[in-house]
């Protein structure tokens, strides 16, 4: 399983895991972005290891071009000494260096091709986080709306059927009764203190009159005597 591969699969179980439990989805889009980030830090690090080896292979051929050009110029100075024997065996030593170029070139050539195909998923991977970071961000805020949206119609909906409104308005009913019935009643009171003070004003005239015919009566009786 290439290191990619396994980044997918790992992601895959964590979402798979974080909508099981069912948890808030916040801190579940937090969660997943944190393990696609180590798993990148990861899949940067294979890359590395990936780009070390490339470089290992190319310093491996280039050591055995040398050792081949060496050996060769070797065999070149023991022909011109007229040492065919020596040639030979340098020769032999320059084929087995060649075939180790042979063998590394093409090495090098597939882990360099590698390299490059896992950069290029590694470029992909940090854009799809980084996307997913964007799109993390505009589900929390859609998120957070539906909740204060719900929040607003739950408590719209407790008051209806607490019938928390219609209340007020028996309340404002009930009240406007009340002012109704003092208003009158301050009016009834007006009208009768008015017919209770003048029956008053007759009363203290009757009592007046009779006190003067009482005084008329006591002075004519003096007069008599």
């Amino acid at each position: 399983m290439g290191i990619f591969d396994r980044v997918s699969t790992i992601f895959k179980a964590n979402v798979n895991s974080a909508l099981d439990k069912a948890e808030d989805p916040e801190k579940m889009l937090t969660q997943i972005i944190t393990d696609m980030n180590t798993q990148l830090v990861k899949a940067k690090q294979g890359v590395a290891a990936a780009i070390a080896d490339e470089k290992r292979l190319g310093k491996e051929y280039k050591n055995e071009v040398e050792s081949a050009e060496e050996w060769e110029g070797k065999a070149t100075i023991a022909l011109e000494k007229n040492n065919e024997d020596l040639a030979k065996k340098a020769l032999v030593r320059r084929n087995e260096h060649q075939q180790l170029v042979n063998d590394y070139k093409e090495q090098w050539d597939k882990q360099k091709s590698a390299v490059e195909e896992l950069k290029g998923h590694l470029l992909d991977l940090q854009r799809r986080i980084e996307e997913a970071q964007r799109k993390k961000n505009l589900l929390v805020a859609r998120q957070k709306r539906a909740q204060a949206q719900k929040q607003i119609h739950d408590t719209i909906s407790g008051m209806q059927k607490n019938d928390a409104f219609s209340t007020f308005d028996r309340m404002n009913a009930k009240v406007d009764e009340y002012e109704a019935k003092a208003d009158a009643a301050a009016e009834m009171s007006a009208e009768f203190s008015g017919e209770d003070k003048l029956e008053a004003e007759f009363a203290a005239l009757k009592t007046k009159s009779s006190v003067d015919e009482d005084l008329a009566a006591l002075k004519a009786k003096v007069a008599e005597k």
